[in-house]
């Protein structure tokens, strides 16, 4: 068994979230800068085995996709050639950074933090990763 990976991709940060090995529970595991994310995959999958990714799909509230979308899908590309064992899906990503804020802002961290980017980014990953296994166990 391994692990479910959800990748809230950003031209600066990506936020990352993994599940337990059951696929039971999404938690958020890291905020990368998005030119070290390869690196990042390199050294995480040595250590773990991941099955699957989900990549949010960045859409507005008409549906359309964000401008995002060209580098997200540059990003899957690359990912596919050098990972050809590890199936990418999509989750739509609508309203998961302001969820994160919220949720964020009800944790009781400090107004700075609740400001931090990086943490807006890994908890929005945990979110679509959440999402997405509510999805598959319908």
């Amino acid at each position: 068994m391994g692990q479910m990976m959800a990748i809230d991709y950003g031209k600066k940060r990506t936020g990352i979230a993994v599940t337990d090995d059951l696929k039971m529970i999404a938690s958020g595991l890291e905020t990368v800068e998005t030119v070290k994310l390869f690196d990042f995959f390199k050294s995480y999958f040595t250590h773990h085995k991941v099955e699957a990714v989900v990549v949010g799909l960045p859409t507005d509230l008409q549906g359309k996709v964000s401008e995002v979308e060209s580098d997200i899908l540059e990003f899957i590309s690359v990912f596919e050639k050098q990972h050809p064992g590890i199936d990418v899906h999509r989750m739509d990503e609508r309203f998961t950074s302001k969820m994160a804020s919220f949720y964020i802002s009800q944790s009781g961290k400090s107004k700075k933090k609740r400001q931090e980017k990086g943490l807006i980014d890994k908890v929005s990953a945990t979110i679509i990763l959440q999402n997405f296994l509510e999805q598959i166990q319908k």
